[in-house]
């Protein structure tokens, strides 16, 4: 078995927030595909969490700014740093905008011990952060050492803001307290908790043969890491010369338009690539060449397998840190050459789906293609439904513009999708399952009767003053009820004048074999949506 490495994690907190200029004292909270990525203290404070959808983040802290996540501009925030820390070692390796790390084994040597280090590192990384954003602009940074990458990263995430070094051989315990859900793996954390194991520690004490055989090697690995182990198999992959990729430009290239598509087909091709020999890689080199014979490298790594969408993001941020940075980091001229080197190769079948099921090569490749089209278009112009919750069909689902990364929560990082997600609050006065198939965006007006030709109307109460047994419209011979259900009777805003509404919903069954959602508001009946 592989000792963990000792490792350093550098992380800026909140860094969508810092990036965009927003001070630590400031309510404000970042937003992604409808979910708070970043929050501040003030907005933290008053309930607000990452992960929370945007409706009820601000019902928490109404007074707090709604800022839309801006990646390039981390990306060129965070490159003066990753710049800055190469004067202490060269081998910095990129987890995203906000966070890096690196092997201390080297550096230690030439710092006289971890302490120091610690120490040169955090007065390295607040001096960039002065010269870029601006003394008291930033609240500094987070510095974790342990017993590899993944306990650092938890050690880096001290809210006093000192730095914590966890002992040799000491992470095991160090990790004992986490919640599992620092694993982010959702569906397995999901089934863990169910289960009663709700920390790092219980996880660690099971039975390594019950592990496999309950969560197979996607369980065996997050075992491994709540052992203090590094996380990564025991048989790493060796990576032939010709996995690397490519791309000459001529004439140089300056601006990140202009190589964007280019990159993001590069990264598209390496993964396509690895895929054919059955390989993932765990950590990429992004290698650029100028045309003044400047030689660009960084390191990018995830301690998953790295997909095809994460590839090219990482590759796109790595790009915009280079040609949009500050003068002191941007190259004196264009880019002749970009490569793409892929290190700490796996084999493909080392990453396991969700235990409830997960994403299929076809849904990554449609959102690549999503993204793909995205990039095209320009920021906004491809959208997908996403859940919203609500009592109206109407209001339930909305489009949001495609995700360019990762989707907290989601299965393999691709977009959630549901009809109506289990963990979902109830609402009072919903229309039960089944959901209609179609929902009209103008409703067509009707009239539904009862067996003497009379209006059926909801009292007060919710109570049908008759039995439905036609519904006619524009004067027509109408169609005959087979069955119906309801009425579910909704009295909203109430406090509200200007937006108060009252009204009733039944499912209906008629004899053309059609079933329709019927909506009572304001003494009219209107077809709201249909029913497969």
């Amino acid at each position: 078995m592989t000792e963990p490495a000792r490792t350093l994690v550098v992380r800026c907190p909140d860094w969508p927030l810092t990036a965009l200029g927003v001070a630590p004292s400031d309510p404000a909270m970042v937003l992604a595909s409808g979910r708070v990525v970043a929050a501040s203290t003030a907005a933290r404070s008053g309930g607000v969490l990452e992960g929370q959808r945007r409706r009820l983040a601000q019902s928490m802290c109404p007074e707090a700014a709604v800022l839309e996540r801006d990646e390039a501009v981390e990306a060129r925030g965070f490159e003066p740093v990753v710049a800055a820390l190469s004067d202490i070692t060269p081998w910095v390796e990129l987890q995203r905008p906000g966070t890096c790390a690196f092997a201390v084994r080297g550096p230690v040597r030439l710092f006289g011990g971890e302490e120091s280090l610690v120490d040169s590192t955090a007065v390295t990384v607040q001096e960039a952060l002065d010269d870029t954003l601006g003394v008291g602009a930033h609240p500094g940074c987070r510095i974790g050492v342990a017993d590899g990458p993944f306990a650092a990263g938890l050690a880096a995430r001290s809210v006093d803001g000192r730095a914590v070094l966890v002992p040799a051989g000491a992470t095991p315990g160090f990790l004992i307290p986490f919640p599992v859900s620092v694993l982010e793996r959702p569906d397995l954390v999901d089934v863990l908790v169910r289960l009663g194991l709700t920390t790092l520690g219980a996880l660690a004490a099971l039975p390594v043969a019950d592990v496999v055989g309950r969560f197979g090697s996607e369980g065996l690995d997050a075992q491994r890491l709540a052992r203090g182990l590094d996380g990564r198999p025991l048989q790493l992959a060796g990576h032939p010369p010709d996995l690397a990729v490519g791309i000459e430009m001529d004439p140089p290239v300056e601006r990140i338009d202009q190589v964007a598509f280019a990159a993001r087909s590069l990264a598209g091709s390496l993964h396509d690539g690895l895929a054919c020999r059955g390989l993932a890689c765990r950590r990429v080199v992004v290698e650029a060449e100028t045309g003044h014979g400047e030689r660009l490298v960084r390191r990018w790594r995830d301690e998953g397998a790295i997909g095809a969408t994460a590839l090219a993001d990482r590759v796109r941020w790595q790009l915009e840190g280079w040609l949009n940075g500050p003068p002191g980091v941007r190259p004196t001229s264009g880019l002749v050459r970009l490569d793409l080197v892929p290190e700490e190769l796996v084999h493909a079948g080392s990453h396991q789906p969700g235990f409830w099921g997960g994403a299929t090569a076809a849904d990554e490749r449609a959102l690549r293609a999503l993204n793909r089209v995205a990039a095209m278009l320009g920021p906004g112009s491809v959208r997908v439904p996403e859940w919203r919750g609500g009592r109206d069909p109407a209001e339930q689902m909305t489009l949001v513009p495609v995700p360019e990364g990762p989707v907290a929560g989601s299965v393999d990082g691709l977009i959630p999708v549901v009809p109506h997600p289990p963990d979902s609050p109830p609402w009072p006065g919903v229309v039960p399952a089944p959901s209609p198939a179609a929902v009209h965006a103008a409703p067509a007006a009707v009239e539904v009767l009862d067996a003497a030709d009379r209006t059926v109307i909801v009292d007060g109460r919710g109570v049908v003053s008759a039995e439905p047994v036609r519904l006619c419209q524009g004067g027509g011979a109408g169609v005959g009820v087979v069955s119906w259900a309801g009425p579910w009777p909704v009295d909203e805003r109430w406090w509200d004048p200007s937006r108060h509404r009252r009204r009733a919903c039944m499912q209906v069954v008629f004899d053309d074999g059609l079933a329709r959602l019927l909506v009572l508001e304001e003494g009219r009946w209107w077809v709201a949506a249909t029913y497969d």
